[in-house]
């Protein structure tokens, strides 16, 4: 499992363009900036929607302040449910950068893939947030469960920045 210090992995996600589906490296989003990127398991999966990505769109403008260039969301959807989702969380309109990792492959690189098959979550991410300078992993929170968004949320993240 990725940890504090070690260098992101490259991989590959992507978003939704003007002309549809964009592939974006990682390594184009870190390199030579300050990125909070967090993780959660699902669009739309009540945690996520109502807690996960509320705490970032209360902390964004205290993160810029602190120096962060951009926040990106990850999440194991594709690029139209994580634009949509963006769109109806008002993420989008708070410049929060919505990511689908629909093949798991950045989640996987990292270590964080868990699966829930009761609620039909298979090939999902761990919640998680990370600040990253110039993608090295500064500060890493990690929950115990999914469906916990305490050590991961904005606020708690935004705390721990010296």
């Amino acid at each position: 499992m990725i940890s504090v210090g070690d260098k992101l992995p490259e991989a590959t996600l992507t978003r939704l363009g003007a002309e549809g589906p964009e592939q974006v490296q990682i390594s184009d989003l870190t390199t030579g900036r300050t990125v909070v990127i967090f993780a959660v398991p699902g669009a739309y999966t009540p945690t996520c929607h109502s807690a996960h990505v509320p705490s970032f769109i209360r902390t964004k403008d205290q993160f810029a302040a602190k120096g962060v260039d951009e926040i990106i969301c990850v999440s194991a959807n594709d690029p139209f449910v994580m634009q949509a989702w963006g769109e109806s969380t008002g993420a989008a309109a708070a410049g929060i950068s919505m990511l689908g990792d629909a093949e798991s492959t950045f989640t996987e690189a990292l270590g964080m893939r868990f699966d829930a098959p009761p609620a039909g979550l298979l090939g999902r991410s761990k919640r998680y947030a990370m600040l990253v300078t110039d993608g090295e992993v500064k500060l890493l929170h990690l929950e115990e469960s999914p469906g916990q968004c305490e050590v991961s949320a904005g606020e708690s993240l935004l705390g721990a920045m010296s």
